[in-house]
C-alpha cells in the first residue's frame, strides 16, 4: 500500500514540475511552494483511494472464484451420483 502513495505522491509533484515548466515560471518560488504538498497530498490520496479499489475487486473475484469452485465441486458430485444411478438402475435391469 505504501508504495503506491509514495508513487502517486510523486506524480503530483511530477505533474506540478510539469505545470511549472508548461508556464515557464521558476520551480522553487516562494510564492508556490504551498502547491508541492497540496499536489504531492492530492496524488497520494488517490493512490490511497485505488488501494482501497484494488482490495475490494480482489476480495471480490476472490469470492467470485470460491462461489465457481464450490459450484463446480456441487456438479461433480452431481455427475457422478446420477451416473452410479444410471450403473446400478442398468445392473439391475
Amino acid at each position: 500500500m505504501v508504495h503506491k502513495v509514495l508513487f502517486w505522491s510523486g506524480f503530483g509533484l511530477a505533474v506540478r514540475f510539469w505545470q511549472l515548466g508548461i508556464e515557464m515560471r521558476p520551480f522553487f518560488g516562494k510564492e508556490s511552494l504551498w502547491a508541492y504538498p497540496l499536489f504531492a497530498g492530492v496524488g497520494g490520496s488517490f493512490g490511497y483511494w485505488l488501494t482501497g479499489v484494488e482490495r475490494r475487486q480482489l476480495q471480490m473475484l476472490s469470492d467470485r472464484r470460491e462461489s465457481l469452485i464450490e459450484k463446480r465441486r456441487r456438479r461433480a458430485e452431481r455427475e457422478s451420483r446420477d451416473a452410479e444411478e444410471s450403473q446400478v438402475g442398468g445392473v439391475a435391469a
